[in-house]
């Protein structure tokens, strides 16, 4: 039985090791495979470049970074991305100065409400570098250029969604967000541009405008008071991607569809199947991946010619059931 014994020890401890080795040459395979990744992807880069988004969770800055990613493998540049994970333009200002600091090539941020942003950038501008402001702008400091939409047009965009979507009659309730450290100027451009346009439309009415804090759950709890309390609304209008996936999901959980259009804002993967279902008419947004792109390449233009243009206009696009498709088509 003794022999049998060692034997049996002897397998086991000769496979285990077998194993070990195994494990430690896949490590090191993956190892030197990431490394080579990065070594592709990092290799005598340019210029080394810093990118501040407004938060890391939203699937808009989320696509923006991926604008800037392929920018960066294109223009063989290094970028360094950095964001709040929540709205927090002090901490937006806290990366700011870390960049400055570090004295990179060129800096990339978006401009919170709340926050001296103009004092920063013109630091930045002193000490030789150059600032691409996205998404929201501050345009009274020293920036090179500014890349993003014109907020009065999405709203007017929105607008006209929701007249096709009604036939220009509707009792609509808005939910915009008020956030205190969203940009606040740009919330009311959207707003105004969507009022602007449906006061056209005698039978177009806004019955109630109602504030969001960042979150799906606090667009689900205004649904169910707008359910609750205005029950001649038949339209709700988001201006965020968050707030429309909250609100439509409210409206499937209270059985409203085809009762209440919903005109929101975004290109999720959720949104894209709720304007397919038919529970989202449309969605205008602006494009975060031209965006993220655009602003990278402004930074090397201005780095190389020194020059760019103080706007660059990334446009408006609109998703509806009918060009769903054609959208989905091109994304791939």
């Amino acid at each position: 039985m003794k022999p049998v014994r060692k034997s049996v020890i002897f397998s086991y401890n000769s496979v285990l090791l077998i194993l070990i080795i195994l494990c430690t040459i896949m490590t090191g395979t993956l190892y030197w495979l990431q490394r080579e990744e990065n070594d592709i992807l990092q290799a005598n880069p340019q210029y080394h470049f810093y990118f501040i988004g407004q938060n890391s969770v939203d699937p808009f800055w989320r696509e923006v970074r991926l604008g800037v990613e392929g920018a960066a493998i294109d223009l063989n540049v290094a970028v360094e991305f950095n964001s709040p994970r929540f709205n927090n333009p002090q901490e937006e200002l806290m990366l700011l100065d870390i960049a400055i600091l570090s004295e990179v090539d060129g800096i990339i941020t978006h401009v919170a409400n709340g926050g001296d942003f103009t004092e920063f950038i013109n630091k930045a501008y002193n000490n030789g570098i150059p600032v691409v402001t996205i998404e929201t702008d501050a345009n009274d400091s020293d920036r090179s250029t500014f890349v993003g939409t014109n907020s009065f047009l999405l709203g007017k965009e929105a607008a006209r969604l929701m007249i096709k979507a009604t036939n220009g009659k509707a009792n609509i309730a808005v939910i915009v967000s008020s956030d205190l450290e969203n940009d606040a100027v740009s919330e009311n451009l959207k707003l105004n541009g969507f009022l602007s346009t449906i006061n056209d439309y005698s039978e177009m009415r806004v019955v109630e405008i109602f504030s969001s804090q960042m979150g799906i759950l606090s667009a689900e709890e205004i649904t169910q008071s707008i359910i609750k309390d205005y029950p001649e609304v038949d339209a709700v209008m988001t201006t965020n991607s968050v707030d429309t996936l909250g609100t439509a999901q409210h409206i499937v959980d209270q059985n409203k569809v085809g009762q209440i259009i919903l005109v929101g804002h975004g290109d999720t993967n959720n949104i894209l199947r709720y304007i397919r279902n038919g529970i989202i008419y449309g969605t205008v947004m602006s494009d975060p991946y031209k965006m993220g792109y655009e602003s990278l390449k402004a930074l090397v233009n201005i780095k190389e010619d020194n020059n760019a243009s103080t706007f660059i206009d990334t446009g408006v696009k609109v998703i509806t059931k009918e060009n769903l498709e054609e959208f989905e088509n091109k994304i791939r």
